[in-house]
């Protein structure tokens, strides 16, 4: 385990998780082959520590109690094994949650999960304390009103928010509660979750409510991020997708990565498009280096525009 204080910390619920990789879905009672199987350490908060431990950066987990139980037990070993700090907690009085993702070769998923109200409210009495000298506090929305108490205390630290919105922005009553606290947030605009809503669109009523930097995600047509008056477009290259369950997390990851590490806007969106277009390429979450990423960065396609010139166009 790293000995430096966590730069970024995770704050979120903490589950067991298969993947099953398949060449697609089976129609309603058939079955399908199995190609590969994979397992890792969900929700989106812990997949983004345990990806940057391997990218040697120092994190975090504040997550949910576990179940006093062989699955409970083995997560928190995986956990201490990648190096991510933080204290996990168990109870006799709960059963460790579980998960199972099925991936098919269009790059969607199937997600099967538990998400018991008893164990979402465990991270009401989470310590927070290891926030404090830390540079960035990731939340999830679908984690509910639980992340207000985490993201205040962040904000009295004076420790950046990063918050995953998702489609949570096409509620009004989140947009004004959760947006107005974070200083990144990243969100999707696909039609099967939030009704196809322009990107732009999106960033700039992030924007409006006090987001300091919008990352809007387009799956395979790259990504547009927003800050100030500066909009930049990634586009994502042509990969064979196997496995696209945590994409969006390994998408954060990279800007996370990025953000850590001084570089600019342009900078940090290139390696999370490339990260999260490599991610794809190969089930599980064992990521590819540095090196591998920043290649495939380079050569993407940027374009980079101010708000006055769409404006005018």
């Amino acid at each position: 385990m790293s000995d430096k204080h966590p730069l970024y910390v995770g704050f979120g619920m903490l589950t067991p998780v298969a993947i099953l990789v398949v060449e697609q879905l089976p129609e309603h009672n058939t079955g399908a082959l199995v190609k590969e199987v994979s397992e890792f350490i969900f929700d989106d908060a812990a997949i983004i520590a345990c990806l940057l431990r391997q990218w040697n950066i120092p994190s975090a987990m504040i997550g949910t109690v576990l179940g006093d139980d062989l699955r409970g037990r083995q997560l928190a070993r995986q956990l201490d094994d990648w190096g991510v700090q933080g204290e996990v907690r168990f109870s006799k009085d709960i059963t460790t949650p579980w998960e199972v993702d099925v991936s098919d070769e269009t790059g969607a998923r199937t997600y099967f999960w538990q998400r018991p109200p008893q164990i979402l409210d465990t991270l009401d009495s989470a310590d927070l304390s290891i926030l404090k000298g830390s540079r960035l506090l990731y939340v999830d929305w679908y984690d509910g009103d639980h992340i207000l108490r985490a993201m205040d205390e962040a904000i009295r630290l004076g420790v950046p928010v990063f918050l995953n919105f998702e489609h949570g922005h096409a509620i009004p009553e989140l947009l004004n509660s959760y947006a107005e606290r974070a200083f990144t947030c990243q969100a999707v605009t696909d039609a099967a979750q939030s009704g196809d809503i322009p990107p732009m669109e999106v960033a700039l009523s992030l924007l409006k409510k006090g987001v300091h930097t919008a990352l809007i995600t387009m799956a395979n047509e790259g990504c547009l991020a927003v800050s100030g008056d500066t909009s930049i477009r990634v586009c994502a290259p042509q990969v064979q997708a196997v496995d696209g369950c945590g994409a969006g997390a390994t998408f954060s990851a990279g800007y996370i990565y990025g953000y850590l590490k001084g570089w600019n806007l342009q900078q940090s969106v290139r390696f999370a498009t490339a990260a999260a277009s490599l991610k794809v390429t190969r089930p599980g979450l064992q990521m590819f280096t540095i090196n591998e990423i920043m290649e495939l960065a380079m050569k993407l396609s940027v374009e980079r525009t101010t708000l006055l010139d769409q404006h005018d166009a």
